[in-house]
């Protein structure tokens, strides 16, 4: 096979695997990576493919085992993994020496969903889930991910991770109970479900109205009592309601201006999730620009969690690059 007949057919399953890095790693930068490193690795062992499985497979054996190999790492964290909740009494400064988790734009999963591909279900990539897996072993990650969400057999997530079916299904007894632990106390059922719901979607438009009429009173109550604020790269984070409030109202002033500047927001998806993309117009700007994105768990009808990640390249998104007022 030439090189470039081998690239065309590695480059069909290039958005699947690439979800697999992200749920393998928590990094959107790292996946993007470990897709190139596992074409590399592919071209130099093409000969060793034998065609017992599938092509996509043996890819994916591939994948699996350079995320493994970086899975050495680190694991990808939130803020509220690192230490307790607090209001800071002066501006603190990021932690850029921290491997935080990062967020995938809901318009590369939808590439993901390929013929061969099982599509990217709302639960098995949102971050809640993506916080929890990340407390696994990198084997027992990749195991959990192969049969629970890409519903591989036994026998052929085996094959894929290097193990024996005996240990496959032992890694999935061990590692089921683990997820569940760390998911939200609210999530009993982490089973896939669809895209975001009507009743999401207008309370992500009650939230930017009330934005819009500088009313933080009316922002906090869209938001449990026990709601959690996190702003990565910022390690401190936020509890409740209360302390919400104080946080959005020290951002927005009665004219919907802050010591930043003017806030505007354009609704996007983020990891399956309701989300928002901010853009900040500063004092001395006449356009908005991009600021960073807020990421929505809604539980019971209100707002269970926020997760604003500084971000400031919208390529990705499918929204504008700047708004115009």
């Amino acid at each position: 096979m030439t090189e470039e007949a081998f690239a065309e057919q590695v480059e069909r399953h290039r958005h699947e695997l690439r979800v697999h890095c992200y749920r393998m790693l928590g990094s959107f930068d790292d996946a993007e990576d470990l897709v190139q490193e596992t074409f590399l690795r592919a071209w130099r062992r093409r000969a060793d493919f034998e065609g017992r499985s599938s092509f996509r497979a043996w890819l994916y054996r591939i994948a699996t085992n350079a995320c493994i190999d970086e899975g050495r790492r680190p694991q990808r964290v939130l803020p509220y993994q690192l230490e307790p909740a607090s209001f800071p009494a002066a501006p603190l400064p990021p932690r850029d020496d921290l491997p935080w988790l990062q967020p995938f734009p809901d318009v590369l999963l939808d590439r993901a969903e390929e013929p061969d591909a099982v599509a990217v279900r709302r639960e098995t990539i949102e971050l809640a889930f993506l916080v929890a897996i990340q407390h696994l072993p990198a084997r027992q990650r990749a195991v959990l991910i192969f049969r629970d969400v890409l519903g591989w057999s036994a026998k052929e997530t085996a094959e894929a991770t290097d193990l024996s079916v005996p240990a496959v299904n032992s890694a999935l007894q061990r590692a089921r109970p683990v997820l569940r632990e760390h998911l939200p106390a609210r999530r009993t059922d982490w089973a896939p479900t669809g895209d975001p719901s009507a009743a999401e979607k207008a309370l992500l438009s009650k939230y930017m109205n009330a934005w819009e009429r500088a009313d933080p009173a009316a922002i906090a109550a869209l938001m449990h009592e026990d709601v959690r604020l996190t702003m990565p790269p910022y390690p401190f984070w936020f509890s409740g309601r209360a302390d919400a409030h104080r946080v959005i109202a020290a951002n927005l002033a009665p004219d919907g201006n802050s010591n930043r500047g003017h806030w505007q927001f354009v609704p996007v998806g983020i990891n399956r999730q309701p989300a928002l993309a901010a853009y900040l117009r500063t004092p001395d700007d006449t356009l908005y620009r991009p600021f960073g994105v807020d990421v929505f768990r809604i539980e019971d009808g209100l707002i269970a969690e926020m997760t604003a990640f500084e971000l400031t390249d919208f390529s990705y998104l499918n929204v504008p690059d700047v708004v115009v007022d």
